[in-house]
């Protein structure tokens, strides 16, 4: 049979209407991406458990009266707001870790940029997710600290009240003078010898190109000093209720994650513009070691001399030579 030109032709590119038809069948197998404003919801994400037990006063008809007992001298106190403290952190994992893996997936409608120009170390999620999950130098020796504080009844008494609600100046004060005292602890490492460096701190800065997986992987002499002693001395300052310290834990486990974050964040242009920490921030300490020691703000590296503003960095995108990044 005689084949003419016209028809091996348009049998080896295709017809014009059967391309259009392929391309937009592939279109509409595309996912539909999430708008990038909605990433910002992680963050009343974290503190879901405190807002919904508050909301109305929903706990008193959760738990019962006798669970919900304040402080008495000589009794073992309600183990209520320990477990509840440690399951709004577990509530925040995972809504933050939910958030990451749609992040870094590419599932918001932003671009999603790398911190540093040679983009993150390959690694596998779920992997990671299993590691960092079961670091003893996080959650464990968190863990175990507040079970021991709160259980020998050596918190203030304000902290085992269930009344009155989340106050927010409270958790903005915490959450402002516990970086404060992580700042001094931080630079304290560094500075005070080498050989406390290399016993605490030295074991974290093997990430120049952290991940979020990694903020809690260092050593426990790290956690003791640059966590758990700033913890203490913030709750020796700041007396609140229950619902305020675990809504103040809850933001700073999780705000802690997110600056060891891989990619910018959608909140990162606003965040640089009011002085809260980014990723980028805390990938300049990683990477430089001699600056940025403020994790959640940059108030004390400010006021220090001792800040560096990511785009400086030539190793990093929005750098002189690299991808700009809005907001920069």
């Amino acid at each position: 049979m005689e084949v003419g030109a016209e028809q091996l032709y348009m049998a080896k590119v295709g017809s014009p209407l059967t391309k259009s038809s392929a391309s937009s069948g592939s279109a509409s197998r595309r996912p539909t991406k999430i708008p990038e404003a909605a990433a910002w919801l992680v963050w009343p994400a974290i503190v879901a458990l405190p807002l919904y037990l508050t909301f109305g006063d929903a706990y008193l008809s959760v738990f019962p009266e006798e669970w919900l007992r304040e402080f008495e001298e000589g009794v073992t106190p309600s183990p209520l707001g320990l477990s509840l403290g440690i399951l709004a952190v577990v509530v925040g994992q995972f809504f933050t870790l939910t958030y990451h893996w749609c992040h870094i997936r590419g599932l918001f409608t932003g671009e999603l940029v790398p911190i540093q120009k040679k983009g993150p170390e390959k690694h596998s999620f779920w992997m990671a997710t299993a590691e960092h999950l079961s670091q003893p130098e996080g959650f464990v020796m968190l863990g175990g600290y507040l079970s021991g504080y709160w259980m020998l009844g050596l918190m203030p008494t304000s902290y085992y009240k269930f009344t009155g609600g989340i106050d927010w100046v409270a958790v903005a004060i915490q959450l402002l003078l516990q970086d404060v005292v992580q700042y001094l602890m931080h630079f304290g490492e560094h500075k005070i010898s080498f050989a406390l460096y290399r016993l605490s701190h030295k074991p974290h800065h093997r990430f120049t190109n952290p991940k979020l997986f990694d903020a809690f992987n260092g050593s426990a002499a790290d956690t003791f000093l640059m966590i758990l002693i700033p913890l203490l001395v913030t709750s020796r300052v700041v007396h609140c209720n229950v619902w305020t310290y675990m809504a103040f834990g809850s933001l700073y486990a999780n705000w802690l994650c997110l600056i060891h974050s891989e990619y910018h964040h959608p909140w990162d242009a606003v965040f640089r513009q009011i002085g809260f920490g980014t990723a980028a921030d805390h990938h300049v300490h990683h990477k430089l070691f001699v600056k940025n020691y403020g994790h959640l703000f940059m108030y004390a590296d400010w006021a220090f001399k001792t800040y560096l503003n990511p785009q400086d960095v030539s190793a990093f995108t929005g750098s002189e030579g690299g991808k700009t990044v809005k907001g920069w």
